[in-house]
C-alpha cells in the first residue's frame, strides 16, 4: 500500500539559544506542501532567505551540521531534522530569526513534543522512499569510521562508538525502526569530554552550553577545583557550581539511558541522513560515526539514489511467475483479443506486480496509428485493471466465480510512448482496504524501469456465475 507524504497540522514554536553561537533564537516549524521536503528560512534576514536541508549545501562539521546556500548559513541542524524525519514528518518549513537552531536540552525530546502537540496531516503525494538494490559500503580508513547500508524493509540503525575512553568505553546503541525513536531516541542529549571544553570554548564554540543541554563526560580521577573555576570563566559561566567526584559524568549528571551517547550519535546520523532528500527503507550500521562521516555518507547515499533514478525501478522478471498464462485464464474471463497479462509475478498482503509483453501481433495494431505502432493508452490502463482485477480475485474462494466491473478511474497519467517490443510491468497497490468486494488501488506501468503511465481505479468484485 502506498504512503502518502505529510506534514504538520499547524505551526509550532520553540525559543532556546544556540549551542556554539549563545544567541537567542526564535524557532518556528510550519507546515509545507506536498514534495516541498524540509528548507530553513532566515527571517532575520533582508529578503527572508531560504536554505535547503541538502547534503550537498553543508560546508562545516565542527561540533555540528552547518548548511550554507547563497551566503546564508544555519548552524546545528542536526537535531530538529532529527525529530522530524524521526515523526515521519516528509515536509515543513523551519523559520528561525537567528543563525543557530536552538540546542535547547541537548536532545531532540522538545521538538518531538512540540510535533507531536500539534499532529500531523497526510497529503495528496505519495512518499517516495530510497530504497536499495545492494550493500553500499563507505569508509574512512584514516579516521577509523565505517558505513554500511544494506537493503531493509525499514530505517533500521545500528551505531558503534568508541573513543578509548575509560569513562564511555565502547558503547552499541540500535533502532529497529522508525517508531522507536521517539521513546528510545529522541530525549538523548548531546555529550563532550570535559578534555574538550577550554579547546572548544577558545574556538568561540558552544557559548551557549551548560550542564543543562549537554553531559560533560570526566575521564581522570581528580580535577581540582581552580581548573574548574577556570574553565567556567572562559565559557562564561562564572559562579556555576560544578561538582565532580571522579571518573564519571560532571554534575553527577543521571543518564537517561546506559548508552545514551551511543543512542545520541544514532540520533545524529538521523538528522544529518535526512540530508539525503528522501526516507531510507535500509539498515544503517555505523562504526565511530560523527557529524564529518554521517554527512559524507548522506553523500554517497544521494549519489546512489541519482544513479538508480537514471536506470529506473528493478524487477526480476527472471523468476518463475507466481501465475503463468493458463493460471490466469483460469481466474479471469477474458480471451483473446482482450487478455491483458502474460504473467503474475507476485502477489503481496497490499502490492501485486503484473507482466504485460507487447508485440506487432497485436489485433489492435492493424487499425490503430497504421505505420507508426504505439499500444492505446486505454488499453494500457485495461491492463493495469485486468492486473489488479487478479489481485482481487486472489483474496476469494473460486475466484472463476467472479466478475469485476470498474466503477471509477482517477489520476491518469501517461508519461512516454508504449511500442511493440516494450514489456510493461504493472505495480499496484492497495489504497484502502477491501470492504464489501470494492477494491481500491493505485498503480504504475514501467517499461525498462521507467514509469509510461499511472493511475487509480475502484472496481468492484461481484458473485455472479454458479459452478
Amino acid at each position: 500500500m502506498s504512503e502518502k507524504q505529510r506534514t504538520l497540522k499547524a505551526p509550532v514554536s520553540f525559543q532556546g539559544v544556540g549551542l556554539h553561537t549563545g544567541e537567542l533564537v526564535n524557532l518556528e516549524v510550519v507546515p509545507a506542501p506536498d514534495n516541498h521536503g524540509y528548507k530553513f528560512q532566515r527571517i532575520d534576514l533582508e529578503g527572508e532567505p531560504f536554505v535547503k536541508a541538502d547534503c550537498d549545501l553543508v560546508v562545516s562539521t565542527e561540533r555540528g551540521t552547518t548548511l550554507e546556500q547563497n551566503g546564508v548559513r544555519v548552524y546545528t541542524t542536526e537535531h530538529i531534522l532529527a525529530a522530524l524525519y524521526g515523526c515521519q514528518v516528509d515536509n515543513a518549513l523551519i523559520k528561525i530569526d537567528g543563525p543557530e537552531i536552538p540546542i535547547l536540552d541537548g536532545s531532540a525530546a522538545h521538538f518531538v513534543e512540540g510535533l507531536e502537540s500539534v499532529g500531523y496531516e497526510d497529503q495528496k503525494a505519495d512518499r517516495v522512499y530510497l530504497e536499495l538494490d545492494e550493500n553500499i559500503p563507505w569508509e574512512d580508513v584514516e579516521k577509523g569510521i565505517e558505513f554500511l547500508a544494506v537493503p531493509d524493509v525499514n530505517h533500521r540503525v545500528t551505531v558503534m562508538v568508541d573513543y578509548k575512553s575509560p569513562v564511555l568505553g565502547t558503547q552499541h546503541a540500535s533502532m529497529y525502526n522508525l517508531r522507536e525513536f521517539k521513546e528510545n531516541i529522541a530525549s538523548c542529549r548531546t555529550f563532550v569530554f570535559l578534555r574538550e571544553l577550554e579547546y572548544l570554548a577558545k574556538n568561540n564554540l558552544i557559548k551557549g552550553g551548560d550542564l543543562n543541554n549537554a553531559i560533560v563526560l570526566v575521564e581522570r580521577e581528580s580535577v581540582n577545583k581552580q581548573e574548574l573555576d577556570s574553565l567556567a570563566k572562559l565559557l562564561g559561566k562564572e559562579g556555576l557550581e560544578v561538582d565532580i567526584k571522579g571518573m564519571g559524568v560532571l554534575n553527577n549528571t543521571k543518564l537517561k539511558f546506559e548508552n545514551e551517547p551511543a543512542r545520541h550519535k544514532l540520533l545524529d546520523i538521523l538528522g544529518d541522513l535526512a540530508l539525503v532528500g528522501r526516507p531510507i527503507k535500509a539498515h544503517i550500521l555505523a562504526a565511530r560515526p560523527g557529524h564529518s562521516g554521517n554527512v559524507q555518507y548522506a553523500k554517497v547515499l544521494k549519489e546512489y539514489m541519482k544513479a538508480q533514478a537514471k536506470k529506473g525501478k528493478k524487477f526480476d522478471l527472471d523468476k518463475e511467475p507466481l501465475y503463468d498464462i493458463n493460471d490466469i485464464e483460469r481466474m479471469l474471463p477474458h480471451r483473446f483479443p482482450f487478455l491483458m497479462v502474460d504473467k503474475i509475478m507476485e502477489i503481496r498482503e497490499e502490492s501485486v506486480i503484473g507482466v504485460k509483453n507487447i508485440t506487432m501481433n497485436e489485433p489492435i495494431f492493424t487499425g490503430h496509428f497504421p505505420g507508426n505502432p504505439v499500444f492505446p493508452g486505454v488499453l494500457q490502463i485495461e491492463a493495469m485493471a485486468q492486473v489488479g482485477g487478479i489481485f482481487a480475485l486472489s483474496k476469494v474462494e473460486n475466484p472463476h466465480l467472479y466478475s469485476t466491473y470498474f466503477m471509477k478511474i482517477d489520476s491518469v497519467k501517461f508519461k512516454q510512448k508504449v511500442l511493440p517490443g516494450d514489456t510493461m510491468v504493472f505495480e499496484l497497490c492497495l489504497m484502502s482496504p477491501i470492504r464489501r468486494g470494492l477494491v481500491n488501488m493505485g498503480g504504475v506501468g514501467y517499461v525498462n524501469g521507467k514509469p509510461v503511465v499511472e493511475a487509480e481505479m475502484l472496481a468492484q468484485i461481484i458473485k455472479d456465475k454458479e459452478e
